[in-house]
């Protein structure tokens, strides 16, 4: 028997595993950063790193967004439990046809390189090419391991898919440290290769711990394997919208000039970790949850306090966060990265995307806790329509301003799409599901809004008065400035999730 654990005490999990794989992946990203610096090499890496995502995105995460509420409700905690027969249909169906995609795109790989970085010419352009094709075989091997997280989620089991990322993550830093310098960003190919590799054997130990049987069936016409194949289309469509957000940014990128393909994923990857350790960790047991409580007869209700819930948890810990990384930026880019090859140049690019990713930061904390409540009752057309729109606005977006501010515009661009998309997500979610309080929602949104203003002014004048080149004590006294007033201002207008950090703290204890 598979004992499932509270949302909270699941949450607690996952957040401290994921920040251990989260905290290797940070020393990856300095070491490669280090090693390679901001170039053009580094930029052909990062592209050939996004087809493959494209590849996995299309196919492999639609596949695990739309079987994790089907397996999550068949999955009855028992030790063989109805759905393995929906998860080998989807698990087998996943390797084709990824492996068919892929290999295809390899064959292909000079002219969709070209077309990918437009900007990268001469050497850079053939080294893309070379590591377009060494990445591309990870696909099926990733695809495969997000299906067999979501198997062993759905029956309450989070430790292993918590923690891929430390496998992988130390074969990269090993691959960058060690074969960096003879290879070159060849090296970083081939370290994710065998990572992924790494990550697909940790998550095999659920599997032959409780003996599900795992077998390889391209037929089935269960009720799961139908509601997963309904929901599929829309969500291959919605990921293809994003991916054409991420094919612009760094197609556009490339002909801003050298290094700022580097910077806007660099940048991204160190506003992304917060929204990793808090949102990622909380959806990751959450999203079973919804979709458990979705078919209970109050289920709506259940839902709403779920998503309110998530939505607290999320503002009240991210907004800390995005004071110091507002006041702040360019010091915190040089305390992650500033070393080695990363010289003052990349430093001050980079710290550009940082700042203006800060919005687009709280916007995907909120829609992603939204968009897996609209998910659980079955609406995954919603938020495709939406995926649309925010699309439109971010490469409307990347070819007006990017030609202007460079860096700044391309980011500005991603950063207003994640705040449409949040708000209508917000919107549809609320009033056409009814799975969001709307009065309580709102007076959240406001408050956080109010304490993260009065925290960025005070950090500001804070971090202003102090006159030192230490980096690491101008970033830590702006998270520390901004954490006590943001929770001064929380409890100066009594709001409900003053009490949040208490909380986790307690859970922790507890654990």
């Amino acid at each position: 028997m598979v004992t499932r654990p509270s949302i909270g005490r699941a949450a607690l999990l996952v957040a401290g595993l994921t920040g251990v794989s989260t905290l290797l992946g940070f020393v990856r990203d300095a070491v490669i950063a280090a090693v390679y610096g901001a170039g053009p090499q580094l930029d052909a890496y990062f592209v050939a790193l996004g087809l493959a995502n494209i590849v996995l995105g299309l196919l492999g995460t639609s596949l695990t967004r739309a079987s994790t509420p089907v397996l999550a409700r068949e999955a009855d905690g028992e030790e063989v439990c109805p759905g393995h027969r929906t998860f080998d249909v989807v698990l087998t169906r996943a390797v084709v046809g990824i492996g068919a995609l892929s290999v295809a795109l390899g064959i292909a790989a000079a002219p969709v390189s070209r077309l990918l970085a437009p900007g990268l010419t001469g050497e850079a352009a053939d080294v893309l090419v070379l590591l377009t094709r060494i990445v591309l075989v990870t696909t099926v091997v990733v695809a495969a391991t997000d299906l067999l997280v979501a198997q062993a989620q759905a029956h309450g089991i989070f430790r292993w898919g918590a923690l891929q990322g430390v496998p992988f993550n130390l074969v990269m830093i090993a691959a960058a440290g060690l074969l960096g310098p003879h290879l070159g960003i060849v090296a970083l190919a081939v370290g994710f290769l065998v990572g992924s590799l790494a990550r697909l054997a940790l998550q095999l130990v659920p599997v032959l711990r409780h003996r599900w049987p795992v077998r390889a069936r391209l037929r089935g016409d269960s009720p799961g394997v139908r509601e997963i194949t309904a929901m599929l289309p829309p969500l291959v469509l919605g990921q293809a919208l994003l991916n054409v957000n991420t094919l612009v940014d760094r197609a556009v990128a490339s002909t801003v000039g050298e290094g700022a393909v580097s910077a806007v994923f660099l940048g991204w990857r160190l506003v992304n970790l917060p929204e990793t350790l808090v949102v990622a960790a909380l959806v990751a047991p959450l999203y079973p949850a919804m979709a458990a409580a979705a078919a209970q007869a109050d289920g709506r209700a259940r839902v709403r306090r779920l998503v309110h819930r998530g939505l607290a948890v999320s503002l009240t810990l991210l907004g800390p966060v995005a004071v110091v990384l507002l006041v702040a930026p360019e010091q915190v880019v040089a305390l992650a990265f500033g070393r080695g090859e990363f010289d003052a140049d990349a430093v001050r690019l980079t710290a550009v995307a940082v700042l203006w990713f800060v919005p687009g930061l709280l916007a995907l904390a909120c829609r992603q806790v939204l968009v897996s409540a609209c998910y659980t009752v079955g609406d995954t057309r919603g938020p495709v329509a939406i995926g649309t729109l925010a699309m439109v606005v971010n490469v409307v977006g990347d070819l007006a301003l990017a030609p202007v501010l460079g860096v700044a515009g391309i980011v500005i661009a991603t950063s207003a799409s994640l705040l449409v998309a949040a708000v209508l997500t917000g919107w549809l979610a609320a009033y056409r599901h009814h799975l969001v309080p709307v009065r309580a929602s709102g007076l959240l949104l406001g408050r956080a809004a109010l304490a993260l203003l009065a925290a960025t002014l005070v950090a500001r004048l804070a971090v202003g008065a102090v006159h030192t080149e230490q980096v690491w004590w101008v970033a830590a006294l702006g998270l520390v400035t901004g954490a006590l007033v943001y929770q001064l201002a929380l409890a100066v207008m009594r709001a409900p999730e003053r009490f949040v950090v208490l909380e986790v703290v307690q859970q922790l204890r507890r654990r």
